[in-house]
């Protein structure tokens, strides 16, 4: 266990409030959460589903029934209406936990006291007088006092400044915000102020509901929705002139087959795809230990090319260990041995006091903890000594320094650790103890160890030096860390590869060091490496040219990752990045997908990425990859579905006008229809399993859309064919004599069954099918649905339908089976077509 600190000292004695006293405030006076986080009323959906065209034409509908004297007609529609808007209210609040769910798993987290003990409590949930716990890349929940430690802070979202402001127990220079960021320290503060009581909250300020970004997909629906309406409601105006002044209808009647015309054309079911499509996949990317914060982020998902993965903790288990020691040539790697040679206790010493007591880093916190193992009890551990001035690690210097007073009056003693070419370098060491260093690093390097350098040295003189440089140092050993990879990783990395997403490693440790763990969880046989020092020496253009080759970029600085995005994104490669710390934020907002840490990630990193990896596991990054494929592949198949299953309902709606025919489809009868097209779109197809061979497809393009003519005109062309079917069927029942109704009736039952086989045509079709409960269920329905309104009288006379007889049942049952017969000719066209397809 690491040396405690003054602070640990002060967390120690502080008990801070009680958990029932946290939880009466709490409840006197309410949560901590900044104006603009209200919850969306029902009232409010319910105004907005009123104001969606189709519910404004079956309004009118039901009042032209009532105008005609049609009551029946008028109470089945209007009580219809009523249901339909029951189910669209029960489905956005449905969507709405669910985006509710994730903000409050995206909220902020506090590291509080309460009764003596450290819990790490939702941001909502901080009180006044609670005692919080502040470490480097926390936001801090509410405004407080600091009363231990000292912090760097960054106050920028309150004053525009983006230089950190030092802070220093007491009222005056200790006060903090909410939400300020800790850049730097460790720091006890108690919280004086919550919710809009804050400095943020008075000026408006909104962290607690973080509002969706409308998606590029709800784009370009929304503008193909918009062409569709106006298309369709003068279709419907120039219909309804026509059969009116054409074929002498009268004219509520005229209207009435307007308005069918425009409910049969308006495609109001895709917004309703594209809300639970995304809404509910990022809830099942959730259960796969990924938090969606940016609703867009799902749709991207499936298009991702480049996977730009930190190693520690995402392929490692981000357990580091010391496992190695060397000093002078000897090598000390029996961890588990009962006591550790006098000849490596200097190493360990040094690299003890050049790392703080309550470290951030896992590797640090190892060498802490491998420290309190092996030298306590001995005079090389100095709990006692305090720090009295420090130099962080540099891009100029990749080694840190920490001073501390020496025995000897105006002495003091440094102890240093970094990368063991920059640590040699401070020793001035001359070339063949460098080329020596370089041997064994390398040789400690392939056996997959992060080696740091450490090294000692005095200083007696007055100012501290500007740089590292002007200190003597003595080089002492060599220290070996490992972090084992995840079991889960390699075959992880074999999917990406068969689904065509390139990995690329990023890591600050030896080139070594990263090849060998890329060895181990199986990234590629020949890895190509680039470091650091080579990225800061290339042009944009000579790097992105050899980033097309990279498989490592090792001795990477996080400051360098923002560069390294922006070049690979050209090309229209989509590139995902992971990252922890508070300088990845740049990054992971320039990535198309930013994936930020959740266990061992920074507020900053978490609030600036698209997506949170829960549990840190590269294997959930791949998870939400192949949601996001299916996710994407879905929408896509009820996008064609809508389109295809309107296109009977359109026929049937204009053609028997056009040929003087008896109507087939009423508002009542495509109210009916809804109530089956509405959940095949939303439930069906959004619980669609994924394609065997989904993750061996290629990612798709980043401009590809399931509105794209393609795929939509594979849907009307389904739907033209079961159209022209139904059509026919009509005509020659019509001309048999058999009687208007019989043949409305046998139209109607064909044209449900259509749906149901349009259902099954847009499907994938791999043996994983079957694993859809929900198509049963709507099979289920169909049946129900056409016996109600054919064994009900309320219901056969108010859709105009009558008791089939047996020449109906065949003529329906001919219509059906021509109309499948021409969908599976189709999908057997599709599946013997070489051209590779998405959906």
């Amino acid at each position: 266990m690491a040396s405690p600190s003054p602070v640990d000292d002060a967390i120690a004695k502080r008990t801070g409030l009680s958990r029932d006293e946290a939880a009466r405030r709490l409840a006197a006076h309410g949560p901590n959460v900044l104006p603009g986080g209200e919850r969306k009323s029902l009232a409010r959906i319910a105004l907005g589903v009123l104001a969606e065209p189709m519910f404004l034409m079956l309004l009118v509908a039901g009042g032209i029934y009532l105008a005609l004297g049609d009551r029946a007609e008028a109470l089945f529609l209007l009580a219809s209406v009523l249901f339909v808007i029951g189910i669209t209210l029960a489905q956005e609040r449905k969507t709405q936990r669910a985006l509710e769910a994730l903000r409050e798993l995206s909220a902020p987290r506090a590291l509080v006291i309460r009764d003596g003990t450290e819990l790490r409590v939702p941001g909502v949930e901080v009180v006044v007088g609670d005692l919080l716990v502040l470490h480097e890349g926390d936001r801090i929940a509410a405004d407080a006092h600091l009363l231990e430690g000292q912090l760097d802070v960054d106050e920028s979202l309150l004053t525009g400044e983006a230089v950190p402001v030092s802070k220093l127990p007491g009222e005056a220079a200790g006060t903090l915000s909410a939400s300020s960021v800790v850049t730097r320290g460790l720091g006890v503060a108690e919280v004086f102020a919550t919710g809009s009581s804050t400095a943020v909250g008075a000026i408006g300020q909104s962290l607690a509901g973080t509002r969706e970004a409308v998606s590029g997909l709800q784009r370009s629906s929304r503008r193909l929705i918009r062409l569709l309406t106006v298309s369709g409601l003068s279709l419907a105006a120039a219909y309804c002139l026509l059969a009116w002044l054409w074929d002498h209808h009268g004219l509520l009647e005229s209207v009435l087959a307007g308005v069918a015309l425009s409910m049969a054309v308006l495609p109001e079911e895709i917004p309703v795809i594209l809300t639970v499509f995304l809404a509910l996949g990022a809830w099942r990317i959730a259960r796969q230990n990924v938090l969606t914060r940016r609703m867009d982020a799902v749709e991207t998902l499936g298009a991702i090319s480049v996977l730009a993965v930190d190693k520690t903790g995402t392929l490692t288990q981000n357990r580091m260990r010391v496992a190695e020691l060397a000093v002078d040539g000897q090598h000390f790697s029996s961890m588990d041995a009962p006591t550790l040679p006098e000849h490596f206790h200097a190493l360990l010493e040094f690299a003890v006091l050049a790392t703080p007591p309550d470290p951030f880093d896992p590797m640090e916190r190892a060498i802490q903890d491998t420290g309190q193992c092996w030298l306590e009890g001995t005079e090389h551990l100095h709990a006692e000594l305090q720090v009295e001035t420090e130099y962080a690690l540099s891009p100029d210097i990749l080694a840190m320094t920490r001073v501390y007073p020496h025995d000897a009056p105006d002495c003091h003693l440094l102890a240093t650790k970094g990368a063991p070419e920059a640590v040699a370098d401070l020793c001035h060491l001359p070339g063949p103890a460098r080329a020596a260093i370089h041997a064994q690093v390398q040789a400690m390097a392939e056996r997959g160890l992060r080696v740091l350098g450490v090294a000692r040295g005095t200083w007696r003189g007055g100012a501290w030096p500007t740089s590292q440089h002007d200190f003597d140092f003595a080089f002492l050993g060599l220290v070996g860390l490992i972090d084992p990879p995840r079991s889960d990783v390699p075959a992880a990395l074999a999917e990406c590869r068969a689904a065509g997403v390139r990995v690329i490693m990023l890591t600050g440790d030896h080139p070594a060091t990263a090849r060998a763990i890329a060895g181990m969880v199986g990234l590629n046989g020949e890895p190509h490496v680039l470091t650091g020092a080579e990225i800061d020496a290339l042009d944009d253009p000579s790097l992105r040219a050899r980033l097309d080759t990279v498989d490592i970029c090792a001795r990477v600085q996080p400051v360098q990752k923002l560069r390294l995005v922006q070049q690979l994104r050209h090309g229209d490669r989509v590139v995902a990045m992971t990252g922890d710390g508070v300088n990845d934020a740049p990054a992971l907002k320039a990535a198309d997908v930013g994936i930020a840490m959740g266990e061992r990630g920074t507020d900053v990193a978490r609030e600036a990425a698209a997506l949170v990896l829960l549990d840190d596991s590269f294997a959930s990054i791949v998870a939400a990859i192949r949601q996001g494929r299916r996710i994407y592949a879905n929408i896509t198949r009820a996008t064609r579905f809508v389109f295809a299953v309107h296109v009977p309902v359109i026929a049937l709606a204009l053609v028997p006008t056009l040929a003087h025919w008896p109507l087939v489809m009423m508002p009542v009868n495509i109210m009916l229809l809804e109530l089956l097209i509405d959940p095949a779109c939303s439930v069906v197809f959004e619980a669609e399993p994924a394609a065997d061979d989904l993750m061996r497809r290629p990612p798709r393009r980043p401009h590809a859309s399931p509105f794209a003519w393609r795929n939509l005109a594979r849907g009307v062309l389904q739907g033209l064919g079961v159209a022209a079917v139904l059509l026919a069927g009509y005509g020659l029942l019509l001309g048999q004599g058999g009687g208007v109704a019989q043949a409305r009736t046998a139209v109607f039952a064909a044209l449900v069954g259509g749906v149901f086989a349009l259902t099954l045509a847009n499907r994938h079709g791999s043996p994983g099918a079957a694993r859809n409960p929900w198509v049963g269920r709507m099979l289920a329905a169909v049946l129900v649905m056409l016996a109600a309104v054919i064994a009900i009288p309320f219901l056969r006379r108010v859709m105009g339908l009558a008791v089939p007889d047996a020449h109906t049942v065949l003529a329906m049952a001919a219509m059906l089976a021509v109309a499948v017969g021409w969908l599976a000719l189709m999908r057997w066209r599709r599946a013997a077509a070489p051209a590779r397809r998405s959906g």
